[in-house]
C-alpha cells in the first residue's frame, strides 16, 4: 500500500491537550501543580520595565552638564510623578529661577554629569497570564509559568485573526453551506463563540465586534473583505495581536468555502457549552494554527491511546482537503496512492493521489497539494 506523510489540520472529538502558559520575563508564579484553573484566572504575573524618557536636563535649565549635581532635586533611584519639579536653577543673585520638569511618572534611572542628560524611567508595566483554558495545572515552571491540561474537543483553523478569549459556542446558521450575515447576528450572541458555514461578511463581523461577541468561527472570508475591515494587508506576519473586538477563525480557507461537515458537526454538537479559541496564525517557518478548544470533564492522568497521523501518514481512506488550484478548499477522502510518479500538466513529474470528493466526484492531485484532516 502507497504511504506519505503530509501535513495537516486536527479535527477531533476528544484529546488531551496541554498549554504552557509562560511570562515574558520571569516573575511570580501564583498556583501550584494540581489546582483546577478557568480560562480567565491568572496563573502568573510579572512586571515589565518602563518606558525610557530622555531630558536633557543641562539644556533645559541652561547651565554646564558638570554643574547639573547642583540643581538636582532629585537623586538616581528616587520616585518621581508626571509634572513634578526634578531640577532647578537659580541666576542673578536668585531672582531668575529655571525649572525643569519630570514628563512622565516613575524614577530617575541616571544622571549624566558629562552631557547633561536624565534618564527618566516609567513606572513599571503589570503584566499577567491567564490560564485560557479549563484545565489543571500539570506542572510549574519556577518563576516563568505553568503548564494547562485538559481532555477537549479540539478544531484547527488554517487563518484567523484576533486573540485568546472565550465564550458559549451558539450555532447561527441552518447547515455547513449558508453565509453567515449581520442578519443572523444580534444581541444574543454577546459573549459567544458564533458558528456560521461557509463564509462571513464583514458587516457580520462588524456587528458582531458591537454587540459584544467574543468569536466568529466560519469555513470561509473574503480576503477583500479582511483588507478593508482591518484597513491594511496582514502579510506574512504572524497575526493574533488585532485590536478588532471579536476573534476570527477561518476553518477552510478564503472565499465561499463551506465548513467541512465534521467541522460543523462537532461545533453543533458542543453548542451551549464553552469554546476557549484563539485566531493567532503564522504560516511560515514555525507554524502556528488558530484554534477552537472545547475543554471536557475527565482525569487527565488516565490515558487513552491515540494515533498519531504523523508516523501513521497518508493512507487510503485519509480525509484530506486539496489545498491549491483547480480543486482549493475541496473536501474529500483518499482512494489510491500510486507509488509511481506521474507526469503533470506542466511537464514535470511527481508522485500523486486519487481522491473522492463529498460530492462522488474523483481527481487525480499531486500529494504536495494536499492536507490531511487528523480525526
Amino acid at each position: 500500500m502507497g504511504h506519505a506523510y503530509t501535513p495537516g489540520l486536527k479535527v477531533t472529538n476528544k484529546f488531551l491537550l496541554t498549554k504552557k502558559r509562560i511570562l515574558p520575563l520571569k516573575g511570580e508564579v501564583i498556583v501550584k501543580k494540581g489546582d483546577r484553573v478557568t480560562p480567565d484566572d491568572v496563573v502568573a504575573r510579572t512586571h515589565l520595565p518602563g518606558v525610557v524618557e530622555p531630558m536633557n536636563v543641562a539644556n533645559i535649565l541652561g547651565i554646564p552638564p558638570e554643574d547639573i549635581s547642583e540643581c538636582m532635586l532629585k537623586k538616581e533611584g528616587d520616585a518621581i510623578k508626571e509634572g513634578e519639579i526634578i531640577a532647578l536653577s537659580k541666576s542673578f543673585f536668585g531672582l531668575f529661577k529655571s525649572k525643569c520638569q519630570a514628563r512622565i511618572g516613575g524614577a530617575i534611572e541616571s544622571i549624566s554629569h558629562v552631557t547633561g542628560q536624565v534618564l527618566l524611567r516609567g513606572a513599571p508595566i503589570p503584566v499577567t497570564v491567564k490560564a485560557y483554558i479549563d484545565g489543571e495545572v500539570v506542572e510549574v515552571f519556577e518563576r516563568e509559568g505553568v503548564a494547562v491540561s485538559t481532555w477537549c474537543s479540539f478544531i484547527q483553523g488554517i487563518f484567523g485573526i484576533g486573540g485568546e478569549t472565550h465564550g458559549i459556542i451558539k450555532v447561527v446558521v441552518p447547515d455547513n453551506t449558508a453565509i453567515l450575515t449581520d442578519k443572523e447576528i444580534d444581541q444574543s450572541c454577546k459573549g459567544s463563540v458564533v458558528v456560521g458555514g461557509s463564509m462571513v461578511t464583514a458587516d457580520a463581523i462588524k456587528k458582531a465586534a458591537r454587540v459584544g461577541a467574543s468569536g466568529i468561527v466560519v469555513g470561509g472570508f473574503d480576503d477583500k473583505d479582511l483588507r478593508g475591515f482591518l484597513g491594511y494587508d496582514i502579510g506574512v506576519a504572524i497575526t493574533g495581536s488585532e485590536e478588532i473586538g471579536t476573534t476570527l477563525i477561518v476553518t477552510e480557507g478564503f472565499g465561499q468555502i463551506m465548513m467541512a461537515q465534521k467541522t460543523f458537526d462537532l461545533l453543533k454538537a458542543s453548542e451551549g457549552r464553552r469554546a476557549c479559541i484563539n485566531g493567532a496564525t503564522q504560516i511560515r517557518a514555525g507554524v502556528i494554527r488558530p484554534e477552537v478548544i472545547i475543554p471536557q470533564e475527565g482525569d487527565i492522568h488516565v490515558r487513552i491511546e491515540n494515533s498519531d497521523y504523523r508516523e501513521l501518514g497518508l493512507r487510503v481512506g485519509s480525509p484530506v482537503r486539496v489545498i491549491r488550484h483547480p480543486y482549493f478548499g475541496m473536501l474529500g477522502e483518499v482512494v489510491d496512492l500510486p507509488p509511481q510518479l506521474e507526469e503533470l500538466e506542466s511537464g514535470s513529474h511527481a508522485r500523486v493521489l486519487e481522491v473522492k470528493f463529498t460530492d462522488g466526484k474523483t481527481a487525480i492531485v499531486p500529494r504536495a497539494n494536499v492536507e490531511m484532516i487528523e480525526s
